[in-house]
């Protein structure tokens, strides 16, 4: 038997890969092939009475990738068609971090949405003076989709279904924002899909450490990241910083100089438009910033 698959948890030298017609196979992977991705889809080939064996990683239209051990590229799923960054007012985002991901978000040239979950504790948090969390309103006025959630009480997660279906998302953000909780909510079958998943991580039946994919009721797949504290970027270019600043996009190639940093060059158009206005001033900082930490990288 072969033919293509859907890899739906990918751990060590093994995963778990789903067919077209629904079927799902454990199967290992050959050291000469590579490990997959949660979202890869892969051939596979099962011989009689043997394990089935993923024989190719078939090209990937993007990955999602944060910055690993000594800031390396560390990819954690594949094709994407969207991304929902998930914070919260507890834990509070750090000032940059919703930059950090959108940055990350626009390197692959899909769609970032912000999902504030915990909405019902906003009213009672102490947010710092720079809190991504105060800058929700400029979020949406940047073109981003803002959706507030509740896995507690009102507004619940109703405004999450419709923009899920026939998309394949994944779920990022903060160990404690409640991602593990909105999948709950989105899945009434979670102990059923999670059970041949738990086989192939050993890790019970809904882990946080391990990349899974979700089949949803709505019609879409969706993907739980685990939980990191402060997410990281790669070494990056000032280009490729820029381009994940929406403020930037109007006054892209208008420099005086091709290479510049934006950081105080002669003829800086993005530092001429941050002096009018016609760009925020959080997030030209964000920008100084992140290309700070990029160099010292």
């Amino acid at each position: 038997m072969t033919g293509p698959g859907l890899v739906l948890v990918s751990h060590g030298d093994r995963g778990l890969v789903e067919r077209p017609g629904g079927e799902r196979l454990e199967c290992l992977f050959r050291r000469s092939v590579g490990r997959p991705l949660c979202g890869d889809r892969v051939e596979i080939e099962q011989a009689d009475g043997q394990s089935a064996v993923v024989t190719a990683i078939l090209p990937r239209q993007n990955e999602f990738v944060r910055a690993g051990p000594r800031g390396r590229k560390q990819a954690i799923a594949a094709n994407l068609d969207q991304v929902l960054i998930v914070v919260a007012p507890v834990p509070e985002p750090s000032r940059d971090l919703v930059e950090r991901y959108l940055v990350a978000v626009h390197s692959l040239g899909i769609q970032p949405l912000i999902v504030l979950n915990k909405a019902e504790c906003m009213d009672a948090a102490e947010l710092a003076a720079d809190s991504p969390l105060r800058r929700l309103d400029e979020y949406v006025e940047l073109g981003y989709a803002v959706l507030a959630t509740s896995c507690k009480t009102e507004p619940g997660i109703d405004v999450l279904p419709p923009a899920l279906a026939s998309q394949t998302s994944i779920l990022v953000g903060q160990s404690g924002v409640g991602k593990s909780s909105l999948v709950n909510a989105l899945l009434p079958d979670l102990d059923l899909q999670t059970g041949a998943l738990s086989r192939v991580t050993g890790k019970g039946t809904h882990t946080t450490t391990t990349t899974v994919m979700y089949t949803l009721p709505c019609g879409g797949r969706l993907i739980d990241s685990p939980g990191v504290w402060e997410y990281g970027l790669w070494p990056m270019s000032p280009v490729e910083l820029a381009a994940g600043f929406r403020d930037f996009t109007a006054f892209e190639g208008q420099c005086r100089f091709n290479d510049c940093q934006h950081t105080g060059e002669p003829g800086c158009a993005i530092r001429s438009a941050v002096e009018t206005g016609d760009i925020r001033d959080w997030q030209y900082r964000s920008y100084l910033r992140l290309l700070k930490q990029a160099a010292a990288d």
